[in-house]
């Protein structure tokens, strides 16, 4: 069996309040390095104020937040994001006037490594050219590349978010619902896209109803119900386990 590497992103104790209801309570949770982590849960579970807390849009009512170590509790969404953390959304967020090739490059102009901020300004847009050019490619987005977001198909906007996070080179890449409104072969050949991803050490957390994309493709899931962590192990571990059966899978799966 096989060690799992150590984790990228740690969450300790993580409470987030919004009046007198707990939309995460007490959840504890390690993303490893290099692996894909699948977040589960009903409507409601708290998937999505997890992926806010994490990336600075939430303040954790308690609880901290560690990315390889350094502290992130408290540091403001774009500090989060310089420190290495992109993000999708479950409602795609494109500029509708705006072409592929365009937001592929908008996405690095606030480039905050020390390297970019240290290159000279051709350079800079230069790198930022080959850095899109690498998301375009690997999406296959060659023949849309100048065409505005309005006119793509649903799927194909999903390929472009998508894109424009992995531009920024993060460390860790957050999925909110990839494969919303996407076919069974575009959730297919997005799947053999992200496994391409982790084989090159990117470490991505995604949360996603599809529970056939998730058991195919995550290295580990954890399972959230009203708010609390209710089960975590690996694919085969989650499918059988009673509480999981009860709260999301439904007992005659």
């Amino acid at each position: 069996m096989s060690t799992m590497p150590a984790p990228l992103l740690s969450l300790v104790d993580v409470t987030r309040t919004f009046g007198g209801v707990q939309a995460l309570s007490g959840v504890s949770l390690d993303v490893a390095a290099g692996r894909i982590t699948g977040v589960i849960g009903p409507n409601g579970a708290g998937k999505t104020t997890l992926f806010n807390v994490i990336t600075g849009a939430y303040t954790p009512t308690a609880g901290e937040i560690y990315l390889d170590g350094a502290r992130l509790t408290g540091l403001k969404p774009y500090q989060i994001a310089r420190a290495g953390i992109a993000r999708t959304f479950q409602n795609i967020r494109l500029f509708s006037s705006m072409s592929v090739w365009e937001h592929l490059l908008v996405a690095q102009r606030h480039d905050g490594s020390v390297f970019g901020r240290l290159l000279p300004a051709g350079l800079a847009r230069s790198k930022a050219g080959r850095e899109a050019e690498k998301a375009l490619v690997f999406f296959g987005l060659e023949k849309v590349r100048d065409r505005p977001a309005r006119e793509l198909p649903y799927g194909t906007q999903r390929k472009v978010e998508m894109a424009r996070a992995l531009t920024a080179n993060p460390r860790l890449l957050l999925l909110d619902e990839p494969i919303a409104g996407m076919s069974h072969e575009e959730a297919d050949e997005l799947r053999h896209l992200l496994m391409r991803l982790r084989a090159d050490g990117l470490t991505i957390l995604l949360i996603e109803h599809d529970m056939t994309f998730v058991m195919n493709l995550c290295d580990r899931i954890h399972v959230l119900d009203f708010g609390r962590q209710i089960a975590h192990g690996t694919p085969e571990a989650v499918r059988t386990d009673p509480a999981v059966l009860d709260a999301y899978l439904g007992a005659d799966t």
